[in-house]
């Protein structure tokens, strides 16, 4: 009988494991949950839209807008700036001439743009004021759920609702107001029409589902039909020699079990399961017995 069993390696499975959960913001907790919504239009702050939503009177705001905004132009936009109706810009082609040098349009198109995925993006960049939401990672995870943002007025139903496509634009009926990154929890609205539709509704609501990978581990514990069919309980046994009492030699005793550890090359335990009942070893087969941790 052993008291320890060794894992081979076909008894530990990792599999990754995908969970989410959902959040939804009042207007009033924008600032409480930092959740993050700044308006600029690249240069400077629009005078019309600072109030207690937008700034906070801390120095050095306007410079951190000015800079998160031509951030946001090259990490998402860059590729379309010089394009058309949200189209990507024309790549660069060479045109000989006939005294030899070389003409052709120089706007760069191989920025990398975190594309959602091969459907028309429909990415502007404002030459006007747009409006910016962050939402930081430590909500959205790994990734905002596809299809789970919105932003609207708690009086203007369904059809004052700028929501997600799924495909990494922000619409409303219809119309395309603006960007979202999934992964970097990042909305862009480059619609004036939607930032004035916002500022001016005292109470603007914000929902969203974040997307977090776990991954679980799963130990296969199994003892044999010929292991572990003795109780390693002192009270079992008499004398001083540590005899089993006659009661437990018979062949109809069979210990329960009842607690799973699991331990280190070094005997140190590290973790234990308990079963929801005592579960009876079996002489005649295996038993198995599954551990899940997640992490």
């Amino acid at each position: 009988m052993a008291t320890f069993k060794q894992f081979n390696s076909q008894d530990i499975i990792i599999s990754p494991l995908e969970v989410n959960k959902g959040f939804s913001f009042l207007e009033i907790e924008f600032e409480d949950n930092s959740i993050n919504f700044y308006i600029s239009n690249g240069e400077n702050i629009n005078s019309n839209f600072i109030d207690n939503k937008t700034t906070t009177g801390n120095p050095g705001e306007e410079e951190y807008r000015v800079l998160l905004a031509h951030s946001i132009k090259q990490l998402y936009y860059s590729n379309y700036i010089s394009g058309s109706g949200g189209h990507i810009s024309n790549a660069n082609t060479a045109s000989f001439n006939t005294d030899g040098t070389i003409t052709g349009p120089t706007y760069q198109t191989s920025y990398y743009n975190y594309e959602q995925n091969t459907v028309f993006p429909n990415k502007t960049f404002p030459l006007s004021t747009f409006g910016i939401i962050s939402i930081p990672s430590k909500l959205y995870g790994d990734y905002i759920q596809p299809n789970s943002f919105k932003l609207s007025s708690i009086g203007g139903g369904e059809e004052g609702t700028y929501s997600d496509d799924g495909n990494g634009r922000i619409t409303r009926n219809g119309v395309v107001y603006g960007n979202i990154i999934y992964q970097h929890g990042i909305v862009i609205l480059n619609k004036e029409e939607a930032l004035f539709n916002i500022m001016a509704d005292g109470n603007v609501t914000s929902s969203f589902s974040s997307s977090y990978e776990l991954f679980e581990t799963q130990y296969k514990c199994t003892i044999g039909e010929s292991e572990f069919n003795y109780s390693t309980n002192p009270t079992v046994l008499s004398g001083s020699e540590g005899h089993l009492y006659n009661q437990f030699t018979s062949s109809y005793f069979d210990p329960y079990v009842t607690t799973i550890g699991l331990y280190n090359e070094d005997y140190e335990l590290l973790a234990v399961g308990k079963l929801a009942q005592p579960l009876p070893t079996s002489r005649t087969t295996d038993t198995t017995i599954l551990v899940n941790i997640d992490r």
